[in-house]
C-alpha cells in the first residue's frame, strides 16, 4: 500500500492546511509529527489492525495540531484516517493545570492556618502556617495521628474544658458559623473562625482558619502601641466618624480598597452585594451594636467601578460617656485566599494524600464517564490491578515510613508507564489500579509487560538497593464487567491467580478464576477439620552431625492428607493458613506432638534434638514463653533437647519486643535457630546481640554445590561468620554426596536432606533410631534409603 491520499474532505483543511486537491495523490506521511507516528505508518501491521489514538500532525505550515486519530481499514487497499481537532481541548486543558497550580500555591500561602475536619471532627486537612501556629511536632506531621493533633491543641490551652465545650457545641449545630478567641498557655491569643463546608448545600464538615491576634488584642492596653497595630495590621481598618462616614483608613485597608482613597465616603457605598444587604448595613449594625457591641459578616469589598473582593467585616462602636456612637472601627480580613483555599481543599479530597495520585473516587466518577462514552461508541477499555508483593517485609524489616517513601516511588515508576489519557489511582497499602483508555487486550499485556520490566530495576533509597516486585491482573470491558467496580473484583481475582502461581507475572481473568476461591474457601474449611478429624500429622526429617556422620536431630514436619483433597501440600495450605489466622493453631498442636515425641526419645535413651518452626503469629502471641514453659514441664523434657527455628523476617519486626522474648526463651535451655538465612532483609547485627545457637544455611543456596561458584562463596560465608560468632550450621537440602563434600570441605557442622531422608512418620523414625543404637551411623542408614524413598516429598513446616 502506497500510503497516498486519494480523496479528502474540506473539513480537513483546517487541521491540515492543505486544501482536498493539493493533498491528493501526497503521502500521508506529510503529516506525521513525531517518531512514534511515523513508526506508526512504517509498520503495515498497525495501520492494517485500525487504531485510534491522540497525537499530533503537521500543519501546512510547520505548525503542530494535537488530534485524535482514528485509521480504520476499508480494504485491503484503502484506509480510511479521520482526525478530529484537540487544539481547544488542550488549551482548556493547559488553563486547567495552571489552575490547578494557582490553588495549591493559595492553600499553602494563606496567612492564616487552616483547619479542616468532617462532620465526625475528624481531621481532612490543614495548612503549613496551622502546623507552625499551633507547633506541630514533626513526628504527628510525618506521620499522621489525628487523635494526638487534637490533643495536642486541647493541651496548648489555658481553659481546655471551655475549648471542649466550644467544640461539642459546633458539631450540635453543624451550619452555626462562629468565630471566638483562644488564648494559649504560652501567652499568645489566636482568633478562630469556624465556617461550615458546604456542598450542594449539605454540610460536609466544617473549616476552621486561625489567625494570632495577640498583637491586636495588646494594642488595647495603649494608644501608641494601637496606631503601631493600625498602620501594620494585616487586616484592612478603617474609622467612620458619628454619621457613619470614612475618616481614616490603615495601609493593609487601602490594598484591599485597590488604592482608592475612601476619606469622606460612607461606610455603606465601600460594599455591595446582589441582595441589597450593604443598603441595609447601617440599619443591621446598629441592632448589633445594641445587642452584641459589635457587627460581623461576610460582604464584597468594592475594588473598582467592576471588580470586588470578599471580606470578613467586623464593625464595632465606640460610645461616649452617654452611651452615644461617637466613632466606629471597621476591621476587614481577605478571604480570597481562604476561599480559594476552600476550594483547594475539595479538590484534595479527590487525591491520594501519600502519592498525589487520583484516589477511588475521582477514578470512579472519571471511569463512569468513560462507560458512558463506551456504552454508545462502542470503545473498550482495560483495568489493571497491580499488587506489590511481599510489600509487608520492607514494612516490618525498614519501617512504615520508608516503606510510605517506597510507594511514591513505585507510583512515579508506575506512572512512567501510563499516556496522559490512563488514570492511575492508588487504592491504599501497596494496591493500584491502571485504567488505560481505550485499551485491547494485545496493548494491555504490552502495558503490563512494560511494568513488570520496569518493576524489576531496582530501587534506591537512602543507599539501600532493594527490588519490589508486583503481580497485576487485568479485565476487560465490556467483557469481564460493565461497572468499574466489577472490573476491579475480576482484576483483583486474577491478580490472586498470579500470586498463587508465583508472583511476578500478569494475568487477564477468567470466569474459571471466580470458581477457584470457592476451591480456596473449601480447602480452608476442610484445613479446619482436619487436626479433629485426625487427618494431619507430623513427620520428622534426620539432622547428621557430619563428622560423626550420626542422626544428633529431627526438624518436625507437617502433613495433611485429605479424603477429598489427598494428600495436601504445605506450600498450598501454609500460606492459607497464615492468612487466615489458623497457623497459631496448627502451631501449638505441632509443638505438642514434637515434644511430646522428644520426651519419648529421651525417656528410652534416645535423647535427641527436635526442631519445629515458629511462625510470626504464632511467636507474637502473647502467652507463648508461658504455653512453651508449660509443655517442657507437662512431658518433662529436658529444654536443651528442643530447638525453635525463626525466620530473619521474624526477628526483624518489633526488634525490641522480638529480643526480650527470645532471651526469654533462651534462658529456658530452649536453642533458638535462624531458619533460611540470607534470603531476606539479612541484619547481622542480631545475631551478635541475640543467643542464637544455629543457622539454617538455605537449600536455594547449598542446590549449586559445589559446580555454582557463586553459591560456593555464600555458603562458605555463611559457615566462617559462623565460626566466628561461635554459632553452628546447618546445611539444608542436600541431596548429593558432592553436596555433601563440599560442605564438609568448609567446615559445615550439620547437613539435612534427601541425601539422608526425607521427612518420616514417627515409627520409620524409631527404627532409624533403634539401627543408630547398634552402631550403625547414617552411611548404614542411607542403606534403607530405597525405602524411605516411597515417601512422599514433605516440606518444612515454616512460612512460605
Amino acid at each position: 500500500m502506497s500510503l497516498r491520499v486519494q480523496q479528502a474532505n474540506a473539513a480537513s483543511q483546517a487541521v491540515t492546511g492543505y486544501d482536498p486537491a493539493e493533498i491528493s495523490c501526497l503521502s500521508v506521511q506529510v503529516l506525521a509529527a513525531t517518531p512514534q507516528q511515523q513508526a506508526f505508518w512504517s509498520d503495515p501491521f498497525n495501520w492494517q489492525a485500525g487504531a485510534q489514538f491522540l497525537t499530533e500532525v503537521r500543519h501546512r505550515d510547520g505548525q503542530l495540531v494535537p488530534v485524535e486519530m482514528r485509521v480504520r481499514a476499508l480494504d485491503e487497499a484503502t484506509l480510511m484516517v479521520s482526525m478530529l481537532d484537540r487544539r481547544e481541548q488542550a488549551r482548556h486543558e493547559a488553563e486547567f493545570e495552571n489552575l490547578l497550580g494557582e490553588l495549591r500555591a493559595t492553600l499553602e500561602s494563606a496567612a492564616d492556618g487552616i483547619l479542616v475536619c468532617d462532620t465526625g471532627g475528624h481531621i481532612r486537612a490543614f495548612n503549613h502556617r496551622f502546623a507552625t501556629l499551633w507547633g506541630i511536632p514533626e513526628a504527628l506531621l510525618v506521620r499522621r495521628n489525628d487523635a494526638a493533633i487534637l490533643e495536642h491543641l486541647a493541651q496548648h490551652l489555658r481553659d481546655g474544658p471551655a475549648y471542649a465545650r466550644q467544640l461539642a457545641s459546633l458539631a450540635a449545630q453543624p451550619l452555626r458559623e462562629s468565630t471566638d478567641v483562644l488564648e494559649l498557655k504560652d501567652g499568645r491569643v489566636l482568633e478562630r473562625r469556624a465556617v461550615p463546608q458546604l456542598r450542594r448545600g449539605r454540610p460536609m464538615g466544617r473549616i476552621f482558619s486561625f489567625r494570632d491576634i495577640t498583637a491586636e488584642v495588646q494594642t488595647q492596653a495603649g494608644l501608641s502601641l494601637a496606631a503601631r497595630v493600625f498602620e501594620s495590621s494585616l487586616d484592612g481598618i478603617f474609622i467612620a466618624d458619628e454619621d457613619m462616614k470614612v475618616v481614616r483608613t490603615n495601609p493593609a485597608c487601602l490594598r484591599l480598597l485597590g488604592g482608592r482613597v475612601a476619606d469622606g465616603a460612607s461606610v455603606v457605598s465601600l460594599f455591595a452585594t446582589d441582595d441589597g444587604e450593604a443598603g441595609d448595613l447601617t440599619r443591621m449594625a446598629q441592632a448589633q451594636w445594641q445587642q452584641n457591641g459589635f457587627w460581623e459578616g461576610d460582604l464584597r469589598l468594592r475594588q473598582s467601578a467592576d471588580a470586588y473582593c470578599a471580606v470578613r467585616l467586623s464593625w464595632v462602636p465606640l460610645r461616649n460617656v452617654q452611651g452615644d456612637v461617637v466613632q466606629s472601627i471597621g476591621f476587614m480580613r481577605d478571604l480570597t485566599q481562604q476561599r480559594a483555599a476552600q476550594q483547594r481543599i475539595e479538590q484534595l479530597a479527590y487525591s491520594d494524600a501519600l502519592t498525589g495520585l487520583p484516589n477511588r473516587l475521582n477514578l470512579t466518577q472519571r471511569v463512569d464517564a468513560a462507560i458512558e462514552v463506551a456504552r454508545t461508541s462502542g470503545t473498550v477499555f482495560s483495568i489493571l490491578f497491580i499488587d506489590l508483593d511481599r510489600f509487608k517485609i520492607i514494612n516490618d524489616s525498614l519501617g512504615h515510613q520508608f516503606g510510605d517513601r517506597v510507594l511514591k516511588l513505585v507510583a512515579q515508576r508506575l506512572s512512567d508507564c501510563m499516556r496522559p489519557v490512563d488514570i492511575l489511582c492508588r487504592l491504599g497499602g501497596d494496591e493500584f489500579v491502571l485504567y488505560l483508555h481505550g485499551c485491547s487486550a494485545d496493548l494491555a499485556a504490552s502495558v503490563a509487560r512494560r511494568i513488570l520490566q520496569e518493576m524489576e530495576r531496582p530501587f534506591l533509597l537512602d543507599g539501600l538497593g532493594f527490588s519490589v516486585q508486583c503481580s497485576i491482573g487485568v479485565a476487560q470491558y465490556p467483557a469481564d464487567g460493565l461497572t468499574l467496580d466489577e472490573l476491579i473484583r475480576q482484576a483483583d481475582t486474577a491478580m490472586y491467580r498470579v500470586k498463587e502461581r508465583g508472583r511476578g507475572n500478569f494475568s487477564f481473568y477468567q470466569p474459571h478464576m471466580s470458581a477457584g476461591l470457592l476451591s480456596r474457601m473449601k480447602l480452608e474449611h476442610a484445613m479446619r477439620q482436619a487436626l479433629e478429624h485426625d487427618r494431619m500429622a507430623v513427620f520428622f526429617q534426620p539432622q547428621v552431625h557430619i563428622d560423626s556422620d550420626r542422626i544428633v536431630a529431627a526438624e518436625a514436619l507437617l502433613r495433611w492428607t485429605d479424603p477429598e483433597f489427598g494428600v495436601v501440600s504445605p506450600g498450598v495450605f501454609i500460606p492459607l493458613a497464615e492468612e487466615s489466622g489458623y497457623i497459631v493453631t496448627l502451631g501449638a498442636w505441632v509443638m505438642e506432638q514434637a515434644v511430646q515425641e522428644a520426651a519419648r526419645w529421651q525417656s528410652q535413651g534416645m535423647a535427641i534434638k527436635v526442631s519445629v518452626n515458629v511462625s510470626a503469629l504464632e511467636f507474637r502471641q502473647s502467652g507463648f514463653v508461658e504455653r512453651l514453659t508449660g509443655l517442657l514441664q507437662r512431658y518433662g523434657l529436658a529444654p536443651q533437647l528442643l530447638e525453635l527455628e525463626l525466620t530473619e523476617s521474624i526477628l526483624l519486626q518489633d526488634a525490641q519486643d522480638m529480643a526480650l522474648r527470645v532471651r526469654q526463651i533462651a534462658e529456658l535451655g530452649v536453642g533458638m535457630v535462624i531458619d533460611d538465612f540470607g534470603t531476606g532483609y539479612s541484619n547481622l547485627a542480631y545475631l551478635k546481640k541475640l543467643p542464637i545457637s544455629k543457622i539454617k544455611i538455605d537449600q536455594s543456596f547449598v542446590r549449586g554445590l559445589p559446580s555454582d561458584e557463586g553459591d560456593q562463596a555464600i555458603v562458605g560465608a555463611i559457615i566462617n561468620m559462623g565460626q566466628a560468632l561461635g554459632v553452628e550450621i546447618v546445611a539444608e537440602g542436600v541431596e548429593t554426596a558432592e553436596q555433601l563434600a563440599a560442605i564438609r570441605r568448609m567446615h559445615g557442622h550439620y547437613f539435612q536432606g534427601f541425601l539422608c531422608a526425607p521427612g518420616m512418620p514417627r515409627e520409620r523414625f524409631d527404627e532409624c533410631l533403634q539401627a543408630q543404637r547398634t552402631g550403625m551411623g547414617a552411611v548404614a542408614f542411607r542403606q534403607h534409603q530405597a525405602q524411605c524413598a516411597q515417601l512422599p516429598a514433605l516440606q518444612p513446616f515454616q512460612s512460605m
